[in-house]
């Protein structure tokens, strides 16, 4: 009889961190061995899912809302980019319902306000 292997938990983690990642505008196509250890550093704190992506959809919403006067930022390059949202979010505490909103707004598409 063949073994599966079933991801544990970690796996399963970094695994849908680095997709939320990937998919965002302006990351790259693929994750970096970097990536991936901040990924695994984010699990063994603790860090939970729904704030990293709450992380995400601020800093790209924030990316989105630039005035269109403002020169063009560079493509993200690491999930680094987002570790100074992601504890802003930490530090404050947010309620659910702030979460759940700002997570809300990632499904729909980001337009850059006039």
């Amino acid at each position: 009889m063949n073994a599966v292997a079933v991801p544990d938990a970690e796996d399963r983690y970094v695994h849908a961190l680095l997709r939320a990642y990937l998919d965002l505008p302006d990351t790259p196509a693929r994750a970096r061995p970097p990536d991936r250890t901040l990924a695994r550093s984010l699990f063994i704190q603790a860090v939970p899912l729904d704030l990293v992506r709450a992380a995400f959809a601020l800093a790209s919403a924030r990316r989105a809302s630039r005035p269109p006067t403002s020169p063009p930022l560079q493509p993200v390059r690491c999930l680094h980019y987002f570790l100074p949202v992601l504890e802003e979010l930490r530090l404050s505490n947010p309620k659910p319902a702030y979460l759940a909103r700002l997570l809300a707004r990632r499904s729909a598409p980001l337009t850059p306000t006039p």
